[in-house]
């Protein structure tokens, strides 16, 4: 039986160097050309069953066999690994990987690889997942002197919420670091942070509500009654004023969490608080109404 008839098992689900198979005799080149496997990059191919469009971490274990010595998977993709979504949602940018390069370092360009050339200092670059990333604390300063400032504070928010890294460390880091590129947004990053966000909505309204001039919230603030007894955790609070101020994601349309909520609605209207409830539509597209509608009951909440 010809040798590259049995293939090592990685070969069955792991991107590949091609050349590095053929050289190994593991497959001919005219093996490799056929429907079994896909080309992913230049030299870089994948088993057809082992082929997802979508999966980043297919495209990232693709991109990785690529990188020029020194570089690492970085930006959104580094989150990704590090277990933070923050990838958009359409199918092309998706598939893009983003790399950390050296400046010396040269590297070909490719449409499924986004390449940003940067100093990476020792510590920078981790092995993770069998794949050069930057470290946690990199991930989190290169996302968050990222413009727009929302998609900045999402991307450290989710980080240290992941608990990858400490507020701390990354105050540290950027300290040590401030004369790089756009440390004056990750410093007005760093005085909004909060770990305890548990969703980019959930940052997004807390940063419309600052932005507004209204005091910062507290963030998954737990309520009790006058007994002691826990009743709820509320994403945003005004605690002195009994204020609730809560994200609605779609997951809340489900008959058994909707059912949760009735009743925990009614637990914390029993009690005196106010809740407030948003949406994705109301935070993105009618941010002056909620505003007004934040600010109009913490004034009635003083006068009363």
């Amino acid at each position: 039986m010809p040798r590259h008839a049995v293939l090592p098992r990685r070969l069955g689900f792991l991107p590949f160097r091609g050349s590095t198979a053929v050289a190994d005799g593991l497959l001919s080149r005219r093996k490799l050309e056929g429907r079994m496997w896909r080309r992913l990059l230049p030299d870089v191919y994948v088993h057809a069953d082992a082929f997802c469009p979508d999966d980043h971490r297919m495209w990232c274990d693709a991109v990785a066999l690529v990188l020029p010595q020194g570089a690492a998977i970085g930006g959104l993709s580094a989150a990704f690994l590090w277990g933070v979504d923050l990838l958009p949602r359409s199918p092309a940018q998706t598939r893009a990987v983003s790399v950390a390069v050296p400046l010396a370092v040269s590297m070909r360009r490719h449409e499924r690889i986004t390449a940003a050339h940067t100093r990476l200092d020792p510590g920078d670059v981790v092995r993770f997942a069998n794949l050069p990333v930057t470290s946690p604390v990199r991930t989190a300063f290169d996302l968050g002197r990222r413009a727009p400032l929302a998609d900045a504070l999402i991307a450290v928010d989710a980080l240290l919420h992941r608990r990858t890294l400490k507020l701390p460390a990354l105050i540290r880091y950027a300290t040590e670091r401030a004369g790089w590129p756009r440390v004056t947004l990750l410093r007005q990053v760093l005085t909004l942070a909060e770990p305890l966000a548990e969703s980019p909505m959930e940052s997004r309204l807390r940063l419309l509500i600052i932005d507004a001039g209204l005091p910062r919230p507290v963030a998954q603030h737990d309520v009790h009654d006058s007994n002691g007894r826990w009743l709820a955790r509320v994403d945003l609070a005004y605690p002195e004023l009994l204020i609730a101020i809560e994200y609605e994601g779609d997951h809340h349309r489900e008959r058994a969490h909707f059912q949760r909520d009735v009743a925990r609605l009614n637990a914390l209207h029993a009690t005196g608080w106010i809740v407030l409830r948003f949406t994705a539509d109301d935070v993105l597209r009618h941010p002056d109404r909620v505003v007004a509608e934040i600010g109009r009951a913490r004034r009635n909440r003083r006068a009363a």
